[in-house]
């Protein structure tokens, strides 16, 4: 296989063959252009378009929302007054077993006005978690 790199392009002239990440494929970054050619077949030049990375963004829940939601979490945990239970509290880490989970859950359903779908409730798993899972579903009400 003959093979060129110039600039921010690379072109290669050979019958079309798969390249396997076991047979030692080479990466290339910041391509702006790739051309394939061969000698019975002509392709078209793609052009590469660069991607932004994803990023993921969250509204966090009310700071209120979020202090309500700790305040029943060590209510139904039976935890002590000096516990320290914050946004970022995992249940697990609490102390909390599913049997737990689900009285949290109860308890905020009943605290806020809303039902949680069993789907919702199980990827719960902080306390900011669970605010936020509330602030979307009273924003739906």
């Amino acid at each position: 296989m003959a093979s060129s790199i110039a600039g921010s392009s690379v072109s290669t002239a050979s019958p079309a063959r798969s390249v396997l990440p076991s047979q030692g494929a080479t990466k290339f970054c910041g391509l702006k252009s790739v051309t394939f050619s061969s000698q019975r077949n002509s392709y078209p030049s793609i052009r590469l378009q660069p991607v932004s990375r994803r990023f993921h963004v969250s509204c966090a829940a009310k700071p209120e929302t979020v202090d309500k939601v700790c305040e029943i979490v060590k209510k139904q945990l039976a935890l002590s007054d000096d516990s320290t239970v914050t946004g970022s509290s995992k249940f697990a880490e609490l102390g909390a077993d599913s049997l737990d989970t689900v009285e949290i859950v109860m308890g905020l359903e009943e605290e806020f006005g809303i039902t949680v779908e069993e789907e919702s409730a199980q990827s719960i798993a902080t306390v900011q978690d669970a605010a936020d899972l509330i602030e979307k579903l009273v924003e739906k009400k």
